[in-house]
């Protein structure tokens, strides 16, 4: 086991190859990652070194680690009794099985018995074990943690050069826009594409979807985060995470002339021994990106285009979403035994101040092909897809396996524009 000196810092320099180059569209392929993921080096309850192994083995291609309001750089050390402490299952300790995983040389420790403390191993240090092109990415990420008069006001920021601080606004829509032109800026002075996303709109009920709606520089969201804790079904009072993206999207199309934004599904993970459905494990959640080639600004490119889907365990064999023609066409990657309803969930010209009419079921479908076309008289269209079958894992009870398609929408001259609101 090697120990170090508190006095010695050690720099690692390390020269890592950039999967660049551009593709044609039938050159793309699929590539599976998670964007909400949490370590030891802020409220994880594990290493990142064994985060990434089980995200690596269960076939996911990119990873974004996103530690609250720090990056994993520089040096940190963290006592090992902390360590345990956030451990809430039985069993081998985190330090016993981050030793087994990678060995006493690998491992840093200094201190006496009983007070050890053990470095955690930055990013660039641990990515020479993980990264492969075309195989296996990390995506530098941070979670932007902010609030405003109490209201959780989190974002996800990916592909990072720099830190962003949190900074709060005038007002609880000042302060998600502050995480956005911090994002916005940094992309433009480091030249590299960044993207944003809004964390768990009902947690703390801290954001609505009229929130959502008014921000319209707020491209992305969480229409599923695996996390028990975010009251993703909503209550009597407030409306599930699902309508909060019929409301936001139709609030803008409808009235702000501004198109809707696409919704993400993410662990949010935090707990990494033992299972159970009030831990936030890994493995809940995650996105389907259609990209040149696996490497940070394709996939973040790939996105803003809207070409990936979110799930919760359903694949899909074909996807074409044209919004220039305003149709879908998929096809669901069939698993034994299950079945599956696919919604068209969407709003129609007139009825945007019908909450009855807002996110309504346009269209239902069963079995494993869907096409639909918009109608002339449609606002917009989205596509959920649900199996039979549960959620191996669920994070609220009856969760089923389940897949979230983004909006096709009408084309701005088919809009009825009513002007920017306040």
């Amino acid at each position: 086991m090697r120990h170090t000196s508190p006095f010695r810092l050690t720099t690692l320099c390390i020269a890592l190859a950039c999967v660049t180059g551009v593709a044609h569209a039938d050159e793309t392929r699929w590539f599976k990652g998670n964007t909400h993921t949490h370590s030891l080096w802020s409220d994880g309850n594990d290493f990142p070194e064994m985060i990434a192994t089980f995200y690596k083995r269960e076939g996911y291609h990119f990873l974004v680690l996103s530690d609250h309001n720090i990056l994993s750089r520089g040096e940190k050390w963290m006592a090992v009794r902390d360590v345990e402490k956030r451990r809430r299952t039985l069993g081998h300790s985190t330090l016993k099985k981050y030793l087994a995983a990678f060995g006493d040389e690998w491992v840093e420790l200094r201190g006496e018995e009983g007070a050890q403390q053990v470095r955690l191993r930055t990013l660039e240090e641990i990515r020479p074990k993980f990264d492969e092109p075309g195989k296996f990415l990390f995506i530098e990420g941070e979670e932007i943690t902010n609030n405003f008069r109490g209201r959780p006001v989190h974002t996800n920021a990916m592909n990072l050069g720099e830190l962003i601080k949190p900074e709060k606004g005038t007002s609880l829509r000042a302060t998600m826009r502050s995480c956005l032109v911090a994002a916005k800026e940094q992309e433009k002075r480091l030249g590299k594409l960044i993207l944003a996303h809004l964390n768990h709109p009902n947690f703390g009920w801290g954001i609505t979807a009229e929130d959502i709606a008014h921000v319209v520089e707020e491209q992305f969201f969480e229409v599923y985060n695996g996390h028990p804790g975010v009251r993703h079904l909503g209550d009597a009072k407030h409306p599930g995470v699902e309508k909060m993206w019929d409301i936001a999207n139709t609030i803008r199309l409808a009235s702000l002339g501004a198109e809707p934004p696409y919704g993400i599904a993410s662990d949010d993970s935090h707990q990494y021994h033992g299972a159970g459905s009030l831990l936030s494990q890994p493995g809940r959640g995650w996105i389907m990106v259609r990209a040149a080639s696996l490497s940070a600004n394709n996939i973040v490119e790939a996105m803003r285009k809207g070409d990936f889907y979110s799930s919760s365990g359903i694949t899909l064999e074909k996807l074409e979403r044209n919004q220039s023609k305003g149709t879908l066409s998929f096809k669901i990657k069939a698993e034994a035994n299950e079945q599956y309803t696919t919604r068209i969930i969407g709003t129609r010209r007139g009825e945007h101040s019908n909450p009855e009419k807002v996110g309504e079921v346009l269209a239902t479908f069963t079995g494993t092909s869907v096409s639909y076309s918009l109608k002339d008289n449609e606002l917009y269209f989205r596509a959920a897809i649900t199996s039979d079958k549960a959620h191996p894992l669920p994070s609220f009870t009856g969760q089923k396996k389940a897949a979230w398609i983004q909006p096709v929408w009408a084309q701005p001259e088919k809009q009825e524009k009513a002007g920017q609101s306040p």
